[in-house]
C-alpha cells in the first residue's frame, strides 16, 4: 500500500474483504443484540482480558448494535484500497498538518496512521444498505462508534485512544473523513494478527443476530477450518447478559436460525449432538493464512481461541 496515497473511489461491492482487528471482533458484548429502547437505557462498559497482563477496555455513553458492527465492518473494508497511510514523517505539508490533526500519543508517534476518505453512500454501498441514499442511519453508527474510548493495556503500558481516531463529514456533499485507531489501523496494514471478514457475506446477512455471529466466529474460526461450540455459547455472542428459562428458548431458537443463514452463504453447520454445533467456514480464494507474529506496541497481542 502507498503511503500518502491519493483515495480511490470505490465502485458498488468494490469490496471483496475487510481486515479486521482481533480485539474487536471478538471482546464479548462490544456489539450485541439490542432491544427498542435500550440505547437510551444502557451504556457500554466491556473489558476483554487475554490473560498475561494483556486486556481492552471499551467504554461509551451508548451500547453498540449490529448496525455499529456493519459500518466499522464497511470503514475497515474501505481503508484497505482506498485509505491513506500517514507515516511517522510524512513528505508533504498535507500529510503534515494532517499528521498534527490526529495527534498520536507515545508509542503512536512513531507508527503509521490510516486515514479513510469518502462518502456515506459509498459506506452504505458496500455493507448492503437497501438504500444507500438515506445516509442519517450511517452518520448516526458513525458518531456513536466515534464516542466509544479504549484503554489498551499490555503489562505495564497502557494507551488510550477514540475507537475512531477522528471524524468529519459534510452532509451537504454526503464526504466522510474518518482516521482509525492504532489497532484497526495496524490490522488493516497486514502489521500484525487480524482477522479476515468476507464483505459478500456481509452484504447476504439479513438479520442482525446473524450478523452479530458472523464476526464473532470470523475472529474464531479461519478460512478453511472449523470449530466445535455449544448453542448457549453461540447465544452468548449475541446476547452476552443472562437470561432466564423462556428468554434463552427464543435465544436458542433465534440462533439456530442464525446458523441456517449461514450456511445459505456458504458456510457449514452440522448439530453433531443435541445443542452442540460443529461449524465450518468457507475458504478464502486464493488466500493462505500464515500464523502472525504480534509485538507490542499491538497492545492486546496474540489472541487465544475462545472457550467451547
Amino acid at each position: 500500500m502507498a503511503q500518502e496515497r491519493k483515495g480511490e473511489n470505490v465502485s458498488k461491492h468494490d469490496l471483496t474483504h475487510a481486515r479486521h482487528d482481533p480485539a474487536h471482533c471478538l471482546a464479548r458484548g462490544l456489539f450485541r443484540s439490542l432491544q427498542r429502547g435500550e440505547r437510551k437505557r444502557g451504556k457500554l462498559d466491556v473489558v476483554h482480558d487475554y490473560g498475561d497482563g494483556k486486556r481492552i477496555e471499551f467504554s461509551g455513553p451508548e451500547p453498540l448494535g449490529a448496525d455499529d458492527l456493519r459500518i466499522l465492518q464497511g470503514l475497515v473494508a474501505m481503508a484497505g484500497p482506498s485509505g491513506i497511510v500517514l507515516s511517522p514523517e510524512p513528505q508533504t505539508e498535507g500529510g503534515r498538518q494532517l499528521r498534527l490533526f490526529l495527534e498520536p500519543k507515545w508509542e503512536a508517534v512513531q507508527q503509521d496512521a490510516m486515514v479513510v476518505k469518502g462518502s456515506y453512500r459509498a459506506l452504505a454501498r458496500e455493507i448492503g444498505y437497501a438504500n444507500p441514499d438515506d445516509t442519517k442511519p450511517v452518520r448516526e453508527c458513525i458518531e456513536r462508534l466515534w464516542k466509544v474510548s479504549i484503554i489498551a493495556q499490555n503489562g505495564r503500558k497502557r494507551q488510550g485512544f477514540r475507537l475512531l481516531s477522528e471524524y468529519a463529514s459534510d452532509e451537504q456533499d454526503g464526504k466522510l473523513y474518518v482516521a482509525l485507531n492504532p489497532l484497526l489501523a495496524q490490522a488493516v496494514m497486514g502489521c500484525g494478527q487480524h482477522v479476515r471478514i468476507n464483505m459478500d457475506e456481509v452484504r447476504a446477512l439479513q438479520a442482525d443476530p446473524t450478523r452479530l455471529l458472523h464476526q464473532r466466529l470470523c475472529g474464531w474460526i479461519d478460512p478453511g477450518k472449523a470449530g466445535k461450540a455449544e448453542i448457549d455459547t453461540l447465544c452468548g455472542y449475541v446476547w452476552p447478559d443472562a437470561a432466564n428459562d423462556e428468554a434463552m428458548k427464543k435465544r436458542r431458537q433465534t440462533a439456530r436460525k442464525a446458523l441456517a443463514e449461514l450456511a445459505a452463504v456458504g458456510w457449514t453447520v452440522s448439530e453433531y449432538a443435541k445443542g452442540k454445533w460443529e461449524i465450518s467456514r468457507p475458504k478464502a480464494p486464493g488466500v493462505t493464512f500464515p500464523t502472525p507474529t504480534v509485538t507490542f506496541p499491538h497492545p492486546h497481542g496474540n489472541v487465544p481461541p475462545p472457550p467451547r
